[in-house]
């Protein structure tokens, strides 16, 4: 592939690389009572070397003949030593600390702080979809160490939280000692990886020194009326003892268990996250994040503009009672349109004004509505319900008695829990009072001049009609729906009837859990009064008690109040007898700051230190699942900038750029269709209409067709063709650890890289990997050598000491610069694909200069780290490469290498040749000579003079002469 090509096609595909070939002979080389063993040799004698000891090109597998049995097996020849290359480096990475950032460095350097989101440390460990962002982000800071930037890369565990202490109940283990164990295993299977942490840096959110700061950001919450107790109602798993987030619960049970869940009111600790609702809001602009994450937390938010309206409760007798129900709206224009109000089941009023014959239906209403979760009850799918409070309203704008009704899609958390439902304009409210045979009133006409469609509401915009009415005063029939908006707020403010209103969705952050496993909320209430007291600041860390009973109270009282002489205590300064507080904080509390502690993580003075705040501050690159795009990014960015407000940090956001990686799927699942006789039918002529079952076919029997996959047996059936994503439950885990075993770390970090776009998601497939593990084979060869008949390999190097080539320069240089690119656009699959054309070129070489191939190991070692580091070794040096200069490209060689010259005679184009940059004129005159075209115009003739302007054109004048041609 010529440079032109490679401009064009942004290098080659992965699948291109992967099965080109090279010409290849078989050879016999040993033989075992039990195996024959057959390897592939290259024919080519790439260094003049003797064939007969030169392994080269791709070992694709040996083929092992088993004599007694006659079965065939597959073996995995190893293409280069990694069992033995990546344990030594690891060691020498932990041994010299390689990785460690002084806690003081040269601030005169610039910085680049990368970080991954800290893992929830399970039993089960990784599986490969865990590293993908882990390397990722660990080429990017061997990369930015290299560039000469001081690097923050450090790892810890988010460790609190309710599987440890669910596993802790089910094994009477305590969930310190597993989760202990859990991170040893995955700190383990982190660094067999050799990710370039700072481990000296390595933090828990279990750590009571670690968690007595998350306490102290809750006191100075709670001090500043950020904090606060009410009574709400919760999600309550009685299986669980617990109170769940909203996240937690799935269709009225809880994620974990899938036990019911029912809606209860508790008295809990709030934090006030909706205090800072406009500026989470309006800072979101100037982030450089996914747009997707932005407008997911825009939608969270939710801020809208409208009026709260006052509509009184009438008494039986038609006459003003002394409630008023307080509605929201976003379209105060559509009020003459208002033929019921909602209440939700959980508004505070409902029980002052519901009617005696229908008490009895509304309690069994809010009973069974409490059991549904908040996106339950307003998933616009689901099928609205609701009872009649018996009691009407007044709608102030016409004076007409309305309904009032209780119904499950309104929340008493969002708003003021009750709205104006106008079915004509709301979709919501249409199917409701469609379902209830509540009358519409259309109030708004579309622009367009479309008529009104009874069968559907139309919530759009438009001119204002049937809205004016005398008593009230109020008259905007004829209006925009703008000004209609404008006009319907000037006269509630001005009659009492209401006022202007900005709302958020946004609801304050339930900050408790009955849970035991959990950081200890650090307030005291004293047994006389109840009066919540703080604890002092030099009483932190509140520490957990230790327990042997973590099992649910069965009385609502978190497991903490098992622990009688932890619970019972005296408040310091009036000493009076107090107790604890037995909720503990939410997992999302450790993980709200961490990144601020590894800038200083042994600090026990302060949260961290001023200097290195303001020197590391923000994370540069944060890298993580989508699946944390809204709660913990939000949570964050409100504790940041309430951390900011008491000036702890020096920044208004936390996180300069958040990357989210794409998921790794399990390999793909292949399932046929067959009709109630069993026979298989293909998917492409499955009627829905019919009864099928699905059935899984092994692999064995699945073979691809085009671009669909088919019975072997049956080419004619078409499959079904899934990938999910890997779970234990479907049995799709891949262990990182047998990858590692049978290829080596560099294979599978390289592979994760290579499997397409980063941010997008990919299907894991086995044989994959050995493709790029063939290339690290060939990158290995080039450079050590043929291995010898054992099958182990020289020291040091075929590199020698001797001046490149041109081609050889510009070869280097547009894999540098492709390299370079594609890291900082983290378009990582593209720079392999570079790396891979160098390498296809460097084998055409006869010799190989030792600058070319240092500074290719280099431009490898972010990727392949433990390949790069012994090949640095073997090129002479003692040190790591961890800091070496990473290369820059020089320009001079990334531009084309021939140029096409046109060639005149006598003055006129006749032709063009391809030439080298630069050439001679004697070399141009030369293929033009043996140009087919050209040497007719050239042959018998002697040459008066040429003309040659280097890369511009070659003009030859013939003489009249008829003499026969000859260089000058």
């Amino acid at each position: 592939m010529n440079a032109q090509n490679i401009q064009t096609q942004s290098l080659i595909s992965p699948t291109t690389f992967l099965n080109q070939k090279i010409p290849l002979t078989t050879q016999r080389l040993h033989s075992h009572k039990r195996f024959t063993t057959t390897v592939t040799i290259n024919k080519r004698n790439r260094f003049n070397y003797s064939s007969r000891s030169k392994l080269s090109g791709i070992i694709r597998s040996c083929s092992v003949e088993e004599e007694k049995k006659g079965k065939q097996q597959r073996v995995v020849k190893r293409a280069y030593p990694f069992h033995e290359i990546e344990p030594k480096w690891q060691r020498f990475w932990e041994d010299h600390r390689t990785f460690r950032t002084p806690d003081e460095v040269d601030t005169s350097k610039p910085k680049f702080y990368v970080l991954d989101m800290f893992p929830y440390p399970s039993g089960a460990g990784l599986h490969v979809g865990h590293p993908l962002g882990y390397t990722a982000t660990d080429i990017i800071a061997r990369f930015k160490r290299m560039q000469g930037y001081n690097v923050l890369h450090p790892m810890g565990w988010d460790a609190f939280g309710l599987p440890a202490e669910q596993y802790a109940i089910e094994t009477g283990t305590h969930p310190k000692i597993t989760t202990l164990r859990n991170i040893d295993r995955f700190r383990a299977q982190l660094k067999s990886l050799g990710f370039s942490y700072d481990w000296d840096r390595e933090i828990s959110t279990t750590e009571p020194e670690y968690y007595k700061w998350t306490q102290w950001i809750f006191l100075q919450l709670l001090k500043r009326g950020l904090a606060y107790q009410a009574e709400v109602p919760v999600n309550w798993c009685p299986a669980l003892g617990t109170v769940l987030a909203n996240e937690e619960v799935v269709d009225g049970v809880s994620e974990r268990g899938g036990h019911p869940v029912i809606r209860k009111p508790m008295r809990q600790w709030i934090l006030k996250i909706t205090a800072y609702a406009d500026r989470l809001l309006e800072d979101l602009d100037d982030l450089d994040w996914p747009e997707s994450i932005k407008e997911m937390q825009r939608n969270w938010i939710g801020r809208s503009e409208g009026a709260e309206i006052e509509f009184p409760v009438l008494d039986d007798d038609g006459q003003e009672r002394d409630i008023k129900i307080t509605v929201y709206t976003t379209r105060p224009d559509t009020i003459f349109g208002a033929t019921y109000l909602v209440v939700a089941p959980e508004h505070f009023l409902l029980t002052s004004f519901v009617s005696t014959a229908q008490s009895t239906s509304v309690e069994d209403f809010k009973g069974l509505a409490l059991r549904k979760s908040d996106l339950e009850r307003t998933e616009l799918q689901k099928e609205k319900t609701g009872v009649f409070s018996g009691c009407y309203a007044k709608n102030p704008a016409n004076g007409e008695a309305i309904p009032i009704w209780v119904a499950d899609y309104v929340l008493g958390s969002y708003g003021t829990g009750a709205i104006m439902a106008v079915p004509a304009h709301d979709t919501r409210d249409y199917e409701f009072a469609s379902k209830y045979d509540i009358p519409n009133i259309w109030v708004v006409m579309p622009d367009d001049g479309s008529c009104c469609d009874s069968g559907k509401a139309y919530s759009g915009y438009g001119t204002i009609t049937n809205s004016s009415n005398k008593t009230s005063g109020l008259d905007i029939n004829g209006m925009s729906s703008k000004e209609a908006t404008s006009k319907v707020i000037v006269w509630a403010e001005k009659t009492g009837n209401g006022k202007k209103k900005v709302n958020f969705k946004l609801r304050d952050w339930l900050f408790a859990r009955q849970r035991y496993w959990g950081e200890p909320i650090p307030v005291i209430f004293l047994e006389d009064t109840a009066e919540s007291i703080p604890l002092l600041e030099n009483e932190l860390p509140l520490t957990l008690p230790e327990l042997d009973d973590f099992t649910p109270t069965g009385t609502g009282e978190p497991p903490l109040a098992k622990a009688v002489s932890w619970v019972k205590t005296t408040d310091r300064v009036s000493e009076k007898a107090a107790r604890r507080e037995t909720s503990t904080m939410p997992q999302w509390a450790g993980s709200c700051w961490y990144y601020l502690r590894f800038m200083d993580p042994r600090n026990s003075k302060v949260l961290v230190d001023k200097a290195k705040e303001k020197y590391w501050s923000p994370v540069d690159l944060y890298v993580g699942g989508a699946e944390h795009a809204v709660l913990h990014l939000l949570y964050s960015r409100f504790w940041h900038k309430f951390l900011y407000d008491i000036g702890v940090v020096s920044t208004k956001e936390p996180f300069k750029c958040v990357i989210n990686q794409g998921i790794i799927l399990g390999g793909v699942q292949c399932m046929a269709y067959k009709d109630r006789s069993g026979n298989f039918v293909s998917a492409d002529l499955v009627d829905i209409l019919d009864e099928y079952h699905q059935e899984i076919i092994p692999e064995e029997k699945v073979m691809k067709s085009g671009d669909s996959f088919v019975l072997k047996d049956n080419p004619n059936i078409r499959l079904i063709a899934r990938a999910h994503k890997m779970s234990k439950s479907r049995g799709n885990v891949v262990n990182p650890d047998d990858v590692v075993s049978e290829y080596g770390a560099d294979s599978l970090r390289l592979y994760e890289m290579f499997m397409g776009p980063f941010r997008d998601s990919k299907t894991w497939n086995s044989s994959g990997i050995e493709g790029v593990h063939r290339f690290l084979g060939r990158s290995w060869r080039l450079v050590v050598g043929s291995p010898l008949p054992d099958g182990t390999f020289k020291n040091g190097t075929v590199a020698i000491d001797e001046e490149p080539a041109l081609e050889q320069l510009r070869s280097l240089h547009k894999c540098i610069a492709k390299v370079t690119e594609e890291i900082e656009g983290t378009r990582f699959n593209t720079g392999i694909s570079a790396m891979m054309e160098f390498i296809n070129a460097a084998y055409k070489w006869d010799n190989l200069p030792k600058s070319i191939i240092e500074a290719f190991v280099i431009l490898l070692s972010p990727y392949a780290p433990h390949m790069a580091e012994e090949l640095w070794y073997r090129l002479g040096h003692s040190n790591s490469l961890a800091y070496e200069p990473f290369p820059k490209a020089n320009p001079a060689y990334l531009k084309e290498s021939t140029v096409v010259l046109p060639v005149q005679i006598n003055g006129k184009t006749r032709g063009a040749i391809q030439v080298e940059e630069g050439c001679s004129e004697d070399y141009a005159f030369g293929l033009a000579s043996q140009d087919e075209k050209l040497s007719h115009y050239l042959d018998g003739k002697s040459i008066k003079k040429r003309i040659y302007v280097p890369g511009k054109i070659l003009n030859v004048i013939l003489d009249r002469q008829n003499a026969k041609v000859g260089l000058r």
